[in-house]
């Protein structure tokens, strides 16, 4: 049963911290701090020694601090009314799934999410789809209150990860299923952050079927629902940024730059930045040079050299794979607005022939390729080959 953890909150207050502050310390939502003040969650293992070094204690006294409160056993010569309260309260707490099997399928999403950006998608959904297969049968299972509710939340976001999977493989009737799941878990379970997510996702799939009106709606939506404090609404503000470009809103398109530069400015890069779902500096920069590449400002060149510089690794980007295939696209678009063609070509050939451009986002090499066509330049040949061979794998 959950018990307010006084210590645990008095030790993070002595610290200095903030609910807010403690939150982004450990690169987590403040809901979750939240949670772990209220006993309804407990920080995972691989979070703990953090924790005791920003509280100044050690792990020992850590874990008293978060140790649960007993129940005091029931008189015997309890009333009958008492005797029936406390079998609630066995029942309650009675479970065949666990901490530890919870610890683990939290770990294991973030294991996916930080998978997500260099692991080809097919590879990827068949890992999502077997945890999901396991939170499905364990909601079926007897367990606690609290443990329904993480299990609700580790749902939410396998579901959301699917859903964006299937996207890039233009899956779209499974990925409508998904994301409707995700909606449907987040909203029983009270998370705001993966509804915001659901609404900023599937705006970017309305943007790549072209519906520019409706992908900002959605956006705006996502925007609406975000916490303050978590990595959805930054992401939000920049998937609004793009949908302004695409509709040719200039004004407002920089005027979402800047919104998402500034709420991007205060962040420190997380240690392990790759997490799809938390965000980092370098990502701003990214959306900043698709943005400009769409809205033909030839500004958009700097901002994707500098992610070609930052995250490649000569031919061979291999942590950040699909970022720096977009940023070569993003760099072809805004040296055709500078008539640098031959060297717009080989940046669009880059990007097709490494592989790391998903079925999604196949249509953003193809207007490069329309484009180098319309003018008649003789590269639109070799071009357009590897264009059809990437397409046909």
């Amino acid at each position: 049963m959950a018990v307010r953890r006084t210590a645990f909150i008095r030790a993070r207050k002595a610290a200095g911290f903030t609910q807010e502050s403690f939150a982004e310390a450990m690169y987590v939502d403040r809901s979750t701090v939240a949670r772990w003040e209220t006993g309804t969650r407990e920080p995972l293992p691989h979070q703990r020694p953090k924790l005791a070094r920003l509280l100044g204690i050690s792990t020992d006294e850590l874990a008293e601090l978060l140790s649960p409160v007993a129940i005091q056993p029931w008189p015997a010569h309890a009333s009958d009314d008492e005797q029936d309260a406390l079998e609630l309260v066995r029942r309650i707490n009675a479970s065949d799934v666990g901490q530890e099997t919870l610890e683990r399928l939290e770990a294991a999403v973030d294991d996916l999410a930080i998978a997500y950006p260099r692991t080809p998608p097919t590879a990827l959904l068949g890992r999502v789809r077997q945890h999901l297969g396991y939170v499905t049968r364990l909601l079926d299972a007897r367990k606690t209150l609290a443990e329904h509710q993480r299990l609700l939340v580790v749902g939410g976001w396998l579901s959301l990860l699917g859903a964006t999977v299937h996207i890039d493989l233009n899956q779209s009737s499974a990925a409508t299923a998904r994301l409707k799941t995700a909606a449907s878990l987040a909203r029983h379970a009270g998370h705001d952050e993966i509804r915001a997510w659901v609404y900023e996702t599937e705006a970017w799939r309305t943007l790549t079927d072209g519906d520019h009106d409706k992908a900002l709606e959605l956006s705006r939506t996502a925007k609406a629902i975000a916490p303050a404090d978590g990595s959805a609404a930054i992401q939000a503000a920049a998937q609004e940024g793009r949908a302004l470009a695409r509709l040719g809103r200039r004004s407002e398109a920089y005027a979402a730059i800047q919104e998402v530069q500034r709420l991007a400015a205060g962040l420190t890069r997380p240690d392990r930045p790759e997490h799809h779902y938390r965000y980092d500096p370098d990502k701003a920069v990214a959306y900043t040079a698709t943005t400009l590449a769409w809205v033909g400002d030839p500004a958009a060149e700097g901002y994707a050299r500098e992610i070609i510089r930052r995250l490649g690794a000569g031919d061979d980007p291999t942590t950040w794979p699909r970022r720096v295939a977009s940023a070569n696209i993003d760099l072809s678009l805004a040296l055709l607005t500078t008539d640098r063609l031959d060297e717009a070509c080989g940046h669009t050939l880059r990007a097709i022939t490494s592989g790391c451009v998903v079925p999604s986002n196949h249509w953003r090499a193809a207007e490069v390729v329309h484009a180098v066509e319309a003018r008649g330049l003789p590269e639109a040949v070799e071009l357009r080959e590897a264009y059809e061979e990437m397409v046909r794998l």
